[in-house]
């Protein structure tokens, strides 16, 4: 391992694990998770193009070369996840790309996935955001499946079918931490939010395929393993308990119920009522949480996922009241 201080982006949260801050948007807002067991190694999620450089940068801090890589796992293909994976893949000539396989096609031939997220960022923000998004090479991409289990060294990960916030997502449990990588699946947690009563955690209900019967079978699912720890990608480790639990089962209930008393509202107004609602109920959950962050830097924090919450929220609507 190397003598230096570590980076103000890498963060040791056990043997062999590591979070690594990509910088996207803000610090402590976007993480990736690096794995190492007997000179192995695992990347889980990636973040985006730029991020690519502090991935490699750990590697060699902890005196690793990029052929140590077998691994690199995007919990799902949305581009704050996996948005810097196939430059990262030309970087590590014995890696493999371990992708969900309604995503898979998305990190192939990536065409797609950039127009959607061109049609809920815009062009220029997709542009200067994420960059130009590089395919990984078929050969080297394997489909995840439920219930797989991996090796990284003697470490072993398991994999489950995670649907609920993107239907091409897994989680990833790791039981010698026992702890869950969650992509979006378990929700958000921001430090700058922590309150007297612990973390502040709410579910992200994000375009285009948020579910959330799918999701309580999810988390319902992931809880049921009795994890001591969530590795959020937005933001960091968090401990898991019963209040974790339940603060994020009740917002994912009054997201649903007053999004659905909102079914009535004219569409051209509905999703400025959705932000309302849901800026709303972030704050009164806040405030439950036992946090004293004034409400002014509570929505500076909040408001991209405020307005992302909402915009998913009002697809959800849309595609149920198109099926009754």
């Amino acid at each position: 391992m190397n003598s230096a201080p570590l980076p103000p982006w890498l963060h040791p949260l056990g043997p062999g694990l590591w979070c690594i801050d990509t910088g996207l948007e803000r610090d402590h807002f976007d993480a990736c998770y690096l794995m190492v067991d007997e000179g192995r190694a695992a990347f889980l999620d990636t973040g985006h193009n730029a991020a690519v450089p502090r991935l490699l940068g750990a590697l060699d801090h902890l005196g690793l070369g990029p052929d140590s890589v077998d691994w690199v796992i995007p919990t799902h293909v949305h581009l704050d996840h996996a948005g810097g994976a196939g430059l990262l893949m030309q970087q590590l000539p014995h890696a493999r790309a371990l992708i969900h396989p309604k995503g898979a096609r998305h990190l192939i031939q990536p065409i797609a996935l950039i127009e959607g997220a061109k049609a809920v960022y815009g062009a220029e923000v997709m542009a200067r955001t994420y960059g130009e998004i590089q395919p990984i090479d078929e050969q080297r991409v394997v489909r995840s499946h439920d219930e797989q289990r991996i090796q990284v060294g003697q470490r072993e990960l398991r994999l489950i079918d995670a649907p609920g916030h993107a239907n091409h997502h897994h989680a990833i449990w790791d039981e010698r931490s026992r702890g869950w990588f969650t992509g979006d699946t378990y929700g958000i947690s921001y430090r700058e939010l922590d309150g007297a009563a612990g973390i502040f955690l709410f579910p992200t209900t994000t375009p285009v395929q948020f579910d959330p019967a799918a999701l309580r079978q999810t988390t319902a699912r992931m809880a049921a393993a009795h994890p001591q720890w969530l590795y959020l990608t937005h933001y960091g480790a968090v401990p898991h308990d019963e209040r974790v639990a339940r603060q994020f089962q009740d917002l994912l209930t009054v997201f649903e119920t007053r999004t659905l008393a909102l079914a009535d509202e004219p569409v051209a107004g509905r999703e400025a009522a959705l932000r309302h609602m849901v800026g709303q109920a972030l704050l009164e959950a806040l405030r439950e949480s036992g946090s004293t962050v004034s409400d002014e830097r509570a929505h500076d924090v909040l408001d991209f996922d405020i307005q992302l919450n909402a915009q998913g929220l009002q697809v959800w609507l849309n595609r149920r009241s198109s099926v009754r």
